[in-house]
């Protein structure tokens, strides 16, 4: 018997730290050209960066009840408790899937625990949260500290987002025609937050790539809360360049002590395209939670 924190595969954890760890990670499904392939476990960001680049046709759906209650099982049939950080409800239905799966799984263990936490993150953001908590558990947090802690990270990720291409937000709809057109023939880059609800919206306008790089660092030292303390997150889909700009002017701007590179997979680059780029941080820290990282 164990207290097990897993997460889904729209964390974009890294494979270090599934490896360091051990860590349990639920692939995320997508379909291209109308054969299903899974996240992390047979196709990964530099395969589906190529197929989206061939205009192929890609399309994302969440992990369902019946895949959720196959992972579960395994946890329920080994007496273990389980702590599963999962994507945000404000992007897809996986909080209500793995709800509706848990339930079903307790008909035949009914001592099956498990605690699902809709992050209201995406990619790197919850991944972080994730890193965090196997950290806290590595150097002795208990159980309870531990949940405690998972809501509270969650709660206080920020996430600054941008893109090159606008392409692929406009075809997935989360961008109109004349913002589009118009942001395409003057460089628009739009900056993206997720706002309270975990869904992704646009807040912001800036002219030029490398403005809008600066803008999310600026962001960073506008929200976030004693940087140089931080475990800061960097998500990029093709764009190590730029990645690799982010970490240092953090670092030299904030003196931030621990920054995570990690790509961005399927579940959102198929809607952002391989040009997104994003810096997550806290907005807060507590004390009794740090002694632990």
């Amino acid at each position: 018997m164990a207290f097990c924190i897993i997460t889904d595969s729209a964390s974009d954890i890294s494979p270090e730290v599934k490896e360091t760890y051990g860590l349990y990670v639920m692939p995320t499904p997508v379909t291209i050209e109308g054969t299903d392939y899974f996240d992390g476990e047979n196709i990964f960001p530099d395969e589906f960066y190529d197929i989206q680049a061939q205009g192929k046709d890609i399309k994302t759906y969440h992990i369902s009840q019946y895949m959720f209650e196959q992972h579960f099982e395994k946890f329920a049939k080994n007496n273990d408790e389980v702590l599963y950080i999962c994507f945000s409800t404000g992007i897809a239905g996986t909080f209500q899937a793995a709800n509706l799966a848990a339930e079903e799984i307790r008909e035949n263990y009914p001592d099956f625990q498990i605690t699902i936490i809709d992050s209201k993150c995406a990619s790197e953001g919850f991944g972080l949260v994730v890193e965090k908590l196997l950290l806290m558990q590595k150097n002795g947090a208990d159980k309870e500290l531990i949940i405690e802690a998972a809501k509270y990270f969650c709660e206080h990720m920020e996430h600054a987002v941008t893109v090159q291409e606008l392409n692929y937000l406009f075809a997935g709809g989360r961008l109109s025609r004349t913002s589009f057109l118009a942001g395409s023939a003057l460089n628009i880059k739009p900056i993206i937050v997720l706002d309270e609800n975990g869904s992704l919206k646009a807040t912001e306008k800036v002219r030029g790539w490398k403005k809008a790089l600066n803008r999310l660092v600026e962001m960073a030292g506008e929200k976030g809360k004693n940087l140089e303390r931080q475990m800061i997150g960097i998500c990029y889909g093709t764009d190590r360049e730029s990645a690799e700009y982010l970490k240092q002017q953090l670092i030299s701007k904030y003196q931030v002590k621990e920054v995570r590179l990690t790509r961005v997979g399927c579940a959102i680059g198929a809607h952002t395209g391989p040009t997104i780029i994003a810096v997550v941080f806290q907005n807060d820290i507590d004390e009794k939670f740090e002694k632990y990282l």
